[in-house]
């Protein structure tokens, strides 16, 4: 818990639990875990019992204490979805959110279908309702969805990006939002993105090339008919919300998998077309170099990833250079967009 942090896309953080268990490749090498795990069994330490998932109740009231407005990750150290998190706990922790409407609360997790069965489940509503009462007795009604909690999924490639977000766009939300980190492959949100605006990718075999747009009958590319991925409508499924925010990153730490420039240019072009706000958080170990290369790389230090970019096999190169050399500019800027009801 503390009410600053280093992330780039808050102010602070709030651990009302921490520990989790793994559920996708994401999670593989997971920093929260790495940390806590290295006090396992240190008698007294807040991890003695390192990455187990643990409650902590004495933690829940802390934004209370908090005047001054920000942005709060909520479980940097844990998921708050998780099965073992009880409903009750949850509940808890949305009626403080209730209680603070001058914080801005960014809720992730990658069980979104416990989020939306307790968002839309009227015994759910009942308990948050119940412990604002006990916390500040007459607090008088409140507005669901809270208007000041954004609620997100993380995503790291697009077998992930259909099993969770589809859920998420059925969920009620003041803001709905992507974390795609780490990054581990090519991610299209087509489907997801607001009405009017959507981006496919050409299924023919010799084209296979993405395009952002108003909708056309044929790929511009290579003229082919009727491969278009994706929908035009942004709704997902029937009665779905749009995304309202993308976060990408590459993935940091002792064996970290590098991210290809193309991955993260995808998402911020998809972004841009359909005016979704768009932060790039990192690039993680690896560098890219700006070099297209055929076969193996000159240098032993440095890796390709992807797929090849272009007819003749070119795959991009990058370099581990470290989190801090690394940096976050992608072609030359970074990338800070925030939704427009972010707390300033």
């Amino acid at each position: 818990m503390s009410d600053t942090s280093k992330i780039e896309w808050t102010d602070a953080t709030w651990n009302v639990v921490t520990g989790c268990t793994k559920v996708s490749p994401g999670c593989d090498r997971c920093y929260a875990e790495t940390f806590a795990e290295r006090w396992r069994g240190t008698p007294g330490h807040h991890f003695e019992n390192g990455f187990d998932l643990t409650l902590r109740p004495e933690r829940l009231t802390l934004p209370l204490k908090w005047r001054k407005p920000r942005k709060v990750f909520v479980n940097s150290m844990s998921d708050l979805f998780h099965a073992d998190v009880p409903g009750e706990f949850i509940a808890h922790v949305f009626a403080v959110m209730a209680l603070t409407p001058q914080h801005t609360y960014q809720v992730l997790t990658k069980r979104p279908r416990r989020l939306r069965s307790l968002m839309g489940n009227r015994e759910f509503l009942t308990l948050v309702d119940e412990r604002r009462e006990q916390l500040q007795p007459g607090c008088g009604d409140f507005a669901w969805p809270l208007p000041n909690v954004w609620l997100g999924v993380s995503v790291e490639n697009q077998k992930w990006a259909d099993i969770r977000i589809p859920a998420l766009v059925d969920t009620t939300a003041a803001v709905r939002f992507l974390s795609c980190e780490p990054l581990l492959g090519p991610v299209d949100l087509s489907t997801w993105m607001p009405a009017g605006h959507a981006s496919w990718r050409c299924q023919g075999q010799d084209c296979r090339r993405f395009y952002t747009g108003p909708l056309q009958q044929h790929c511009p590319d290579c003229g082919r008919e009727g491969h278009w991925s994706g929908s035009h409508t942004g709704n997902g499924r029937p009665g779905g919300q749009p995304i309202g925010w993308v976060i990408v990153g590459g993935e940091s730490g002792h064996g970290a998998r590098p991210m290809s420039p193309d991955w993260a240019r995808s998402l911020r072009d998809q972004c841009e077309a359909a005016s979704v706000p768009y932060l790039f958080k990192q690039w993680g170990e690896y560098q890219p170099t700006d070099w297209k290369v055929i076969g193996r790389p000159a240098d032993k230090r440095n890796v390709l990833v992807g797929d090849p970019i272009d007819d003749l096999g070119h795959r991009w190169e990058m370099r581990r250079v470290g989190k801090g050399k690394a940096g976050r500019e992608l072609d030359g800027r970074t990338w800070d967009e925030f939704p427009k009801a972010a707390v300033s």
